[in-house]
């Protein structure tokens, strides 16, 4: 088949709502000039994002949130996608796609984004990133002037998608790559790059029509949310992201703050590893469920800057909460279940056991996000008011113990759908096999329901498909899905076009202004 189409009508039939060193490039800061200093908890080499090549780990999300690269296609506030640096697409057949690059967009030095710079780009981006040729699938990619034709080896129904992953930022790769500093097509362009600090500057070649309004940029990295906090309140920084749930309400209804939230797809999670003799019973795993007070954690833990999650996925998408069903917080019921499965306290020493064994548990969670060591705690509160010990170890050096397995649950901050489509979620953490499936779980009937998945097109199938997969990991209870999160940006009250988007991408833009 061979249809043209635009993309702003056809993208939701194919895909859904989806250590640095420093550079002598720097330049002294002018007094005329007009700067933002933002402070931020998400880059660092912890977040395996230092430095601004998206073709390095998860740095496309630098690229992307500073305001340095774009992506072929991104969403709009609905999750929905809408060209960028594309105008359209012309699907040839179920594994290939004809997409048209827009006229005007050239990289930051000026040289012209054509079929031929998106191809070496792409094609430097499978042969050295982790998880980008999984993803795509991409067998051949010919270039044509303004445009470009992938081919890829089985049907990528999300392709487009997968490509408005940071990682997908379009660079000038005939630029190199010095000091990780890359020529991307953004409004902003780093300086300076170290493992703790982005200098930007004003691209004078932006291509857009907005036009970026600042001259100088300052990313800083503060992962201490007390130190963030200060830093904002004494008037360091001009916007932050990242502040501790417990510190916002210092910033609301100030006369000199205002707040940026939304809703995304961020949430926290707890994969049950089913190596564990003990949790390989699925009444243990379901009453663990059962003893999990969500609504409490969002509520007090959180602030209120959450939302209890029932699945992976939040309610504003199609495949969301509002679509499937989990167990209901019952300690009774839960206590209960225990019981059935043979753990009793026989010794009143106020825990459940078994063969002379008490139900004991070992909790992995880090601290750089730093909610997951409350609700480690309130984990560890709500299992004993079951007869369950649980023993937490809150450290960032979690992956020593997840390649070990020297753990019984993980918990976890991920975004569930970056691109807009439930399938990474699922491919990246559920499926069998799976890179990021902490827990081990391995589930024929979400092998078949993925094979479907990965072979249907149009986003109500999808959709369809998504809700039995996220109802199916469910009624398994092979994960605790805590809380959906809400990003959260406070900024001084001059800071203009500074708005968090569901993406959880999209930071810095050509809107950024202070008056």
């Amino acid at each position: 088949m061979k249809l043209k189409t635009k993309i702003l009508g056809a993208l939701v039939s194919i895909g859904l709502m989806m250590s640095g060193c420093g550079s002598d490039q720097a330049v002294e800061q002018s007094s005329a000039e007009k700067t933002f200093t933002y402070g931020t908890v998400a880059y660092g080499v912890a977040m395996e994002n230092a430095g601004t090549n998206p073709h390095e780990s998860y740095s496309g999300w630098s690229t992307l949130r500073y305001g340095i690269g774009e992506t072929l296609f991104k969403f709009n506030r609905s999750m929905q996608l809408e060209p960028w640096l594309a105008t359209d697409f012309e699907q040839i057949d179920d594994f290939t796609v004809k997409i048209t690059i827009d006229p005007n967009a050239k990289f930051s030095n000026g040289k012209p984004v054509d079929g031929a710079a998106v191809k070496k780009c792409l094609e430097h981006l499978i042969a050295n990133h982790d998880r980008a040729p999984s993803d795509l699938k991409i067998d051949s990619i010919i270039a044509e002037g303004k445009s470009i034709t992938i081919h890829s080896t089985e049907k990528m129904p999300a392709l487009l998608n997968y490509l408005s992953d940071p990682y997908g930022c379009i660079i000038d790769v005939d630029a190199g790559f010095d000091n990780h500093i890359v020529v991307g097509t953004g409004p902003y362009k780093a300086v300076k790059v170290t493992d703790t600090q982005i200098e930007l500057v004003k691209n004078e070649n932006y291509w857009g029509v907005d036009k970026p309004k600042l001259d100088r940029i300052t990313v800083k990295s503060i992962t201490d949310g007390d130190t963030l906090t200060m830093a904002m309140q004494n008037g360091e920084l001009d916007a932050v992201q990242g502040l501790p749930y417990s510190s916002l309400q210092l910033f609301v209804d100030k006369p000199d703050f205002k707040l940026s939230q939304t809703d995304t797809s961020r949430i926290y999670q707890i994969a049950f590893n089913f190596d564990t003799p003990a949790l390989q019973d699925i009444n243990v795993r379901r009453a663990i469920s059962m003893a999990v007070d969500k609504k409490n954690f969002t509520d007090v833990l959180l602030h209120g800057n959450g939302t209890p999650a029932v699945g992976p996925f939040p309610s504003n998408l199609p495949f969301g909460d509002q679509t499937v069903n989990a167990v209901e917080y019952d300690l009774d019921s839960a206590r209960s279940l225990l019981n059935e499965a043979g753990w009793a306290d026989s010794d009143g020493d106020g825990y459940v056991d078994r063969d002379g064994q008490n139900l004991e548990l070992n909790y992995l969670t880090y601290t750089s996000r730093q909610e997951l060591p409350l609700l480690a705690e309130m984990m560890q509160s709500n299992l004993k008011s079951i007869g369950v010990k649980l023993n937490v170890n809150a450290t960032d050096n979690y992956k020593t113990f997840l390649k070990t397995g020297e753990y019984d649950m993980f918990s976890k901050a991920i975004v569930t759908a970056p691109t807009g489509d439930p399938e990474y979620y699922f491919t990246s953490h559920i499926v069998p096999g799976a890179v990021d499936n902490a827990g081990h779980y391995d589930s024929a009937e979400i092998a078949a329901l993925e094979e479907q998945l990965h072979n249907t097109y149009g986003a109500d199938d999808r959709s369809a498909l998504a809700i039995k997969m996220s109802q199916q990991v469910l009624d398994d209870c092979a994960l605790i899905y805590a809380s959906h999160l809400k990003m959260s940006f406070v900024m001084k009250n001059n800071v203009e076009g500074f708005a968090a988007h569901p993406s959880d991408y999209y930071e810095i833009t050509s809107l950024l202004d202070k008056t």
